[in-house]
């Protein structure tokens, strides 16, 4: 069925009139700080002890059942380049020259307060106990504004999907912490770069290994106030932002940067049938229009090609005819020599033949007398 744009800007308008009217208070995100579920898991990745052999990105391939790369893991010319996170890749490990060669691990850093979850109107991202931030695809709209609110620019979209795409991103292993078993990138790391555990006691074993070692690492603990503070932890020996970190977020968490943006977020969820609705038909109509366009220039194509064709045919057959026609002149032209030839030659015969018979009458004419009298 088809709809104008006034019937669909009228809808709009009818519903946004509802929406208003039917909310008392609009919900948006909280101004309070969240220090997070007590006893909450974590990881912290000692960035001095990574030594880019790739092994937690193979064992988060496998755990989380991924798409096998093109180039394998054992391949680490892959660390030539700086890469990030996709929709099939949820972590990898990126070398930076400082000047000596340093790894550091990519994933997501599973916020205290997430930004994707504050930008998430259907609530599709739960900050759980465990620590982990964990997606719900069946409620998920695809609008991606997560993509957009993420300052570490994790989640990913799956565009490679035309019917069942979804957002993606690192889970922490959270069906496996359930299970009571560690994250696969840090069961796999030989060097004991990633350790897993209870956030707050991982902060406090971050910060004895930086008053202990004063002159290797760097006197931060990054993710324990960044954006309000994440579950994935780091300490390094140099500074975050040589080693791709961003070290301009603050200390507020997402959700007290967007609480007043967010407030209209119940509107919009009000519209969003409505604008769906009509986008689609407004969709459907351009797609029918596109179709009737594309079916007029096919038909028009064949129709020129008909044309085209028909054309040149009658130009070869006109040039055969004219061939032909030159073919048969050409013959009789031939005959006609050889006729003219020949009767030239049969008349010069007979002259010939006709200058011999009178010489011939004069010799029977002179014979000697005296052969006579004998």
């Amino acid at each position: 069925m088809a709809i104008s744009r006034r019937k669909f800007l009228g809808g709009i308008g009818a519903a946004l009139g509802g929406a208003a009217a039917s909310l008392g208070t609009a919900y948006g995100a909280s101004n309070k700080h969240f220090k997070g579920h007590p006893n909450s898991f974590g990881v912290l990745h000692d960035i001095t002890r990574c030594i880019g052999c790739r092994k937690c990105e193979e064992a988060c391939n496998t755990v989380n059942d991924l798409p096998k790369p093109e180039t394998s893991f054992e391949d680490l010319s892959v660390l030539d380049s700086k890469r990030r996170t996709d929709a099939d890749i949820y972590t990898v490990v990126n070398r930076f020259n400082t000047p000596e060669p340093v790894f550091a691990k990519k994933q997501c850093n599973h916020c205290l307060e997430p930004a994707c979850a504050s930008a998430c109107f259907v609530k599709a991202f739960t900050k759980t106990k465990s620590g982990a931030v964990t997606y719900n695809e069946k409620v998920c709209v695809g609008c991606r504004y997560c993509m957009v609110a993420c300052p570490f620019e994790i989640p990913a979209y799956e565009y490679h999907k035309a019917l069942t795409p979804s957002v993606t991103k690192c889970t922490m292993c959270f069906p496996r912490i359930i299970e009571g078993k560690l994250p696969g990138c840090v069961e796999i790391c030989p060097k004991e770069a990633l350790i897993f555990g209870e956030r707050d006691k991982l902060i406090k074993a971050a910060w004895q290994r930086i008053y202990k070692f004063p002159d290797k690492y760097t006197a931060h603990v990054y993710g324990e106030h960044e954006m309000g503070g994440t579950s994935w932890l780091y300490i390094s020996g140099d500074e975050f932002s040589k080693v791709g970190m961003r070290e301009d977020l603050g200390i507020k968490s997402a959700p007290e940067l967007t609480s007043g943006a967010l407030a209209a977020v119940p509107i919009v969820v009000g519209l969003w049938p409505v604008f769906l609705t009509g986008a689609y038909a407004i969709s459907k109509r351009k797609e029918k229009i596109a179709q009737q366009e594309k079916d007029q220039a096919v038909a028009e194509t064949l129709a020129n090609a008909q044309e085209e064709a028909a054309k040149k045919l009658e130009d070869l057959r006109e040039k055969l005819n004219q061939e032909k026609a030159s073919a048969i002149n050409f013959e009789v032209k031939k005959a006609l020599e050889e006729a003219a030839k020949k009767a030239e030659e049969e008349k010069q015969a007979q002259e010939a033949q006709e200058e011999e018979e009178p010489d011939q009458a004069d010799d029977a004419d002179g014979e000697d007398p005296s052969k006579e009298d004998e």
